[in-house]
């Protein structure tokens, strides 16, 4: 499946039913009158946010979503059946944009939110309600209220407690291979990531989501590389998890790289719980690793864990500092509901 967490969508609520134009016409009653009923209400426009789903691929495919509109009024006072509701699903982690992208109109965090988004026209009143002591026979009625439109962004981001931030071939990929049920592609070249992936953790009887982003090159938040477009789905994380490859020429330079493109996206990832890991460290000796986390500290300002993903060494370490860090089950689902994602947010 493809992913894709950004796509446009017209929607339009359906439009009210005409009220209708009647007479009684009943025998031995001496005097009919108007019975016209009202038109029926037109459909709401309704987003859900569905477990399961993890991209918007499907709206690549379908981008128009229309709503039925309501049913006419008929004789002897019958009002018109409401057209029904249009339910659109959508991953659990969207957010409706306005057109523009500088306003979040919807975000759904949780599986089960549904919010009705654009309201259906009311139906137009039939000519029974225009009756009056001295219009004892009017033939006027309501046409109905049109449904409203609109053009919307939708943006996808991924729900995780974890984030793994770093430059390219700093073994991302490897570490949430290993320590996850993810299948993240691993190769000896820039961008082996080229789209987000998501493992759940199961350690010391705690389970909890990490997010694999595309690696981060100096210039990321101008377009270099693959841009910093997917470091919106790291904006919820409670923690980041700053990997740095022990090979590179200069580790602190490349701490520095990854911080000033995380501080140019702003959102407030700056802010967030850090964990430093020195990566690859099974390439050398004891000496060398001491020297480089000394280094690594220094630019930083805090612990820096020695690790290899791919041997394993002191990756228990690091998911111990992690799910200190993500606090008690349920923890980061509490704090979003308190407003965490009120933070300002400038799409791309």
């Amino acid at each position: 499946m493809h992913f894709l967490d950004q796509a446009k969508i017209f929607v339009r609520s359906g439009a009210g039913g005409g009220g209708a134009v009647g007479f009684r016409r009943e025998k031995f009653v001496e005097y009919g009158g108007p019975d016209g009923g009202d038109g029926g209400k037109g459909g709401d426009i309704i987003f859900e946010a569905v477990a399961g789903l993890n991209t918007l691929i499907d709206f690549r495919y379908t981008q128009h979503f229309r709503a039925m509109r309501g049913k006419g009024g008929a004789g002897s006072n019958r009002t018109g059946a409401g057209g029904d509701d249009l339910v659109i699903q959508v991953p659990v982690g969207t957010q409706i944009l306005s057109e523009d992208k500088e306003h979040v109109l919807l975000d759904f965090t949780r599986p089960g939110q549904r919010e009705v988004f654009l309201r259906g026209g009311d139906g137009g009143r039939g000519n029974a309600s225009y009756k009056t002591s001295t219009n004892r026979a009017p033939r006027q009625h309501g046409s109905g209220w049109p449904g409203d439109e609109a053009w919307v962004w939708l943006r996808l981001k991924l729900l995780a407690d974890a984030g793994l931030v770093g430059l390219p071939n700093a073994g991302k990929s490897t570490f949430i291979n290993a320590v996850t049920n993810a299948q993240a592609k691993v190769g000896a070249y820039a961008f082996t990531t080229l789209r987000p992936q998501l493992g759940v953790v199961r350690h010391k009887n705690r389970e909890f989501v990490v997010a694999d982003i595309p690696g981060l090159i100096e210039g990321a938040a101008e377009g270099a590389g693959v841009g910093d477009r997917f470091l919106g789905h790291i904006e919820r994380c409670r923690v980041l998890l700053h990997l740095i490859d022990a090979n590179d020429a200069d580790v602190a330079e490349s701490y520095r790289i990854v911080r000033d493109e995380l501080d140019a996206y702003g959102a407030g990832l700056t802010d967030k719980q850090v964990v430093v890991a020195l990566n690859k460290i099974d390439t050398l000796d004891d000496e060398l690793i001491e020297a480089l986390s000394a280094e690594l500290e220094a630019a930083s300002g805090a612990e820096v864990i020695p690790i290899s993903g791919a041997s394993g060494v002191g990756v228990d370490w690091v998911l111990d500092k992690l799910i200190e860090a993500i606090g008690p089950e349920g923890a980061a689902v509490a704090a979003d509901d308190e407003g965490e994602d009120a933070i300002e947010w400038s799409p791309v």
